[in-house]
């Protein structure tokens, strides 16, 4: 049998983390940096899809078979400037984005992902039989992010409902219902707090959210060590990020909501 050696893959670093487009200025631009040691071929390319929650609520990409226009897709009118190019080692290299909406677009925040696709060097792979030959395999390494396009006054916010909490191994998992409200996504933070009966703080999280429609995620609290009891979980939902600068969020007052917990 062989053994196979790989060395560290080279990606290509991204930012920002989101890209937000309004009508009135249609462009943006991206910065994409190469840490690595080698060249890196970059190719920029986009598709319709968006956050969804799985039967066991983790989030993962929900991408349609194909786009109607009853769907808020910004995909077909989003152009990027290169879309094709190489990134030398430790340089930096700026993409615009331009959007080119259709005549008559209706108010709304519509929806696209941005791909960067980057090839890296090839990553040896050798074993105890390979003769000498030597076997590389070749690496793309992509990177999504968000761009969502806006026009209009839009609005956002959020509805919870179904909470419920169990303990499992040494963590809280916790689940609720989260309902979109508004014109356009919710974007904030879930953040969830776990008290003692007399009122102390002894789990915490906050986890980065994005609600485009409605869904059902699950946040787990470390709960190793604590004695069992009662205690009492309350969870907020605020549009509040620190990956995104405070302009670009669409404002809504915090949601709450609270269930008790026996640790048994």
């Amino acid at each position: 049998m062989g053994a196979a050696r790989a060395l560290g893959a080279q990606g290509i670093l991204v930012a920002p983390h989101a890209v937000y487009l309004n009508h009135r200025t249609r462009s943006a631009s991206i910065t994409l940096y190469n840490p690595g040691a080698e060249p890196a071929e970059v190719t920029i390319s986009t598709f319709y899809g968006y956050p969804v929650t799985d039967s066991i609520g983790h989030f993962m990409l929900q991408v349609p078979d194909s786009v109607d226009p009853s769907m808020p897709s910004a995909t077909a009118w989003i152009d990027a400037f290169p879309r094709r190019m190489t990134v030398a080692p430790l340089s930096r290299q700026t993409v615009r984005l331009l959007a080119r909406p259709p005549q008559g677009l209706a108010d709304g925040e519509y929806w696209s992902r941005i791909v960067i696709s980057a090839m890296g060097g090839a990553v040896p792979v050798t074993g105890a039989d390979s003769g000498g030959i030597a076997i590389g395999l070749s690496l793309e390494i992509r990177t999504i992010i968000p761009l969502l396009y806006r026009k209009g006054t839009l609005t956002t916010g959020i509805v919870t409902s179904n909470l419920r909490a169990m303990a499992t191994g040494d963590s809280l998992v916790a689940r609720l219902r989260l309902e979109r409200q508004g014109t356009a996504a919710f974007v904030g933070t879930a953040k969830g707090t776990l008290l003692a009966e007399n009122g102390s703080i002894v789990a915490s999280f906050q986890q980065p959210v994005a609600v485009y429609y409605d869904a059902e995620p699950v946040f787990a609290l470390p709960i190793e060590g604590l004695p069992a009891g009662r205690y009492h979980l309350r969870m907020e939902l605020a549009t509040e990020r620190t990956d995104i600068a405070p302009e670009l969020l669409l404002r809504a007052p915090p949601v709450r909501d609270s269930v008790p917990v026996v640790l048994r």
